[in-house]
């Protein structure tokens, strides 16, 4: 979309990506302050998760960080790509899928490290769901790698995907948990594909005489300008009717692509 890629980066917060970077700093800050047992309990400990049933760590794990560094990317990554995806689907649909992404990553870490006792943090997995739900939302958009080496966004999901996995079955000693990087990245890309079946099934809205009349009415020009009203107001601001449009505008465009 011509006017959304120049104004994609904007400064701008989002309802749920807002809520998401104070609970993350919340959480870090406390983290600090506490001992390590508070880490243990709730960072995602694969042999805590089989013999003791700690269910509850495929959650809190990705409100956990390793450092500053860590939480400060994380949450960077966080605000540049949730603000257009939360804008396209609104704050519910957004947080739903960022929930699910993250639980999905710490899902893989645990079955390829089942009796490691060694814990993981960090949003990284549901951050990894981001950058695929943006480059199926926006796949021609560019993204500036190290901030020097234009890409498009299709292709940098397809490169970090490729990273993760060779990182993963390298077997390489590191404090990266990659298998939960590629498990954010496959969760996202499987939730959006059936999420997407199954409102077709459910509607028959994109193959109905409707539809076609529907998507005439969803102009660029229109959807620019609710782009500048988020811009301006956020994502609040909406109109239940313009939260709709941006879905629908979204869902068939991620149609047309695929």
């Amino acid at each position: 979309m011509r006017t959304y890629q120049h104004k994609i980066f904007s400064v701008g917060w989002g309802g749920a990506v807002k809520w998401l970077i104070i609970v993350n700093v919340i959480v870090y800050v406390f983290q600090m302050s506490v001992g390590e047992n508070f880490f243990y309990l709730f960072s995602l400990v694969p042999y805590l998760v089989t013999r003791k049933l700690f269910l509850w760590q495929f959650v809190t794990y990705m409100f956990l960080h390793g450092g500053l560094f860590h939480i400060a990317m994380n949450l960077f990554v966080l605000w540049m790509f949730g603000k257009p995806i939360e804008a396209a689907w609104g704050t519910k649909e957004f947080l739903k899928y960022y929930i699910i992404c993250g639980i999905g990553a710490g899902i893989f870490i645990f079955l390829t490290s089942v009796n490691s006792q060694i814990p993981v943090v960090g949003a990284s997995g549901a951050i990894y769901g981001l950058l695929v739900a943006f480059a199926m939302l926006y796949p021609d958009s560019v993204i500036y790698l190290y901030f020097l080496f234009p890409i498009k966004a299709k292709h940098f999901a397809i490169l970090i995907g490729v990273i993760a996995f060779l990182s993963g079955i390298s077997g390489t000693k590191t404090n990266i948990a990659h298998f939960g990087h590629l498990g954010g990245l496959i969760v996202g890309y499987l939730y959006l594909k059936f999420d997407f079946i199954k409102r077709i099934f459910n509607s028959g809205r994109l193959f109905s005489s409707t539809s076609k009349e529907y998507k005439t009415s969803v102009t660029e020009e229109r959807v620019n300008e609710i782009l500048d009203k988020i811009l301006l107001t956020g994502v609040e601001s909406l109109t239940s009717e313009e939260k709709k449009l941006m879905d629908e505008y979204s869902r068939l465009k991620s149609f047309s692509r695929n």
